[in-house]
């Protein structure tokens, strides 16, 4: 990314001059990159800041009436809101009703179904409800942020009409993702006043952020990493349900490689992560935009279960596995800790 920070390569990547041409060729490079991880065309993807903002887009372009669930990440319950919402049921995994998801089609025009949940890491039965969906005319948006390098991914051969990924999810820069449109599909731009993205989002590119995302997109081994975070989180599962009072959240087999989601009996969850801070761990409970939020998580209580003690362990590509043993330790301790206090 450094050489595109610089002023020798700061140019305008519409323009026809030399310098202008190289940009645009740095930009379509990083677009096939994406596109070869997320199996899908390079036409397929258009370049947003960042997931949220691909929910959004997806959502504006389609309009509503909208079939999501509660567990959805708030972008996307957000989003939504400004159209009718019809709110389908999970279970306590967290995983949704297909039926249900096919009973309330009737006049839909856009359903979500995210591909993984990014608080308990249940992975959701997203080729059912594509396959429903689409023998009934209704368009599917899936949130994939949350499986985005994790998991193999084949968007074309998933048939899904829009997906929405990040690249920080798996060691790309921050402030930079996509949303991958279905091969014919049009929507209208949610960003308009400019020809980017071919007509579909306007605004200058940013190109040494999507230059970073090709990167990512292009050293990301996501069979090796998938192996490697399965590993390191049942070592980390294994060691905090060893402690009593602590309960798993989620399905524990069918999810997410690189994250696990527990509930601490006793002690608010806001505590536990201060004091594995101070040990040297960085947790995190709820989901990564709901940090200001005082609110119990809407995804723990669509599951039915304690939603305001939840602790959600997840590792990345620079995770080792000494940082789960100084998780392992510390862990104990805090909770022991925590409930003496009380």
């Amino acid at each position: 990314m450094l050489p595109w920070l610089s002023g020798d390569h700061a140019a305008d990547p519409g323009r026809v001059h030399t310098e202008g041409r190289m940009a645009r060729v740095a930009i379509e490079d990083a677009r096939d990159k994406v596109a070869a991880l997320f199996g899908a065309r390079s036409r397929s993807v258009v370049f947003t800041s960042g997931a949220t903002e691909a929910i959004n887009a997806a959502v504006f372009g389609v309009g509503g009436p909208i079939v999501c669930a509660a567990v959805e990440h708030s972008a996307v319950r957000d989003a939504s809101a400004r159209h009718e919402v019809r709110t389908v049921p999970v279970d306590g995994h967290g995983r949704i009703d297909v039926a249900a998801v096919v009973e309330s089609l009737e006049g839909a025009r856009l359903v979500h179904c995210q591909w993984g949940n990014h608080e308990v890491g249940t992975l959701q039965p997203v080729a059912e409800v594509v396959t429903a969906c689409r023998e009934r005319g209704v368009l599917v948006h899936v949130d994939a942020a949350a499986a985005a390098g994790h998991v193999p991914i084949a968007f074309d051969d998933l048939g899904a009409d829009l997906m929405s990924v990040s690249a920080h999810k798996f060691g790309g820069p921050k402030g930079i993702g996509a949303l991958l449109v279905r091969r014919g599909l049009r929507i209208d731009p949610m960003l308009v006043g400019g020809d980017q993205e071919r007509a579909r989002r306007a605004g200058i590119e940013n190109v040494p952020a999507i230059v970073g995302f090709g990167v990512a997109a292009e050293v990301v081994d996501v069979e090796k990493e998938a192996l490697v975070a399965r590993q390191q989180t049942e070592r980390a599962l294994a060691g905090a349900l060893a402690v009593d009072g602590v309960t798993s959240y989620g399905d524990v087999e069918d999810r997410l490689p690189h994250l696990v989601c527990v509930g601490v009996q006793g002690v608010e969850s806001e505590a536990v992560l201060l004091g594995l801070d101070q040990a040297g761990v960085a947790a995190h409970s709820g989901s990564a935009c709901s940090s200001e939020a005082l609110e119990p998580s809407p995804v723990l209580e669509a599951m039915g279960v304690d939603a305001e003690r939840s602790l959600r362990v997840s590792v990345g590509w620079s995770t080792t596995d000494a940082d789960i043993d100084t998780f392992l330790a510390a862990f104990p301790t805090v909770v022991e800790r925590l409930r003496a206090l009380r």
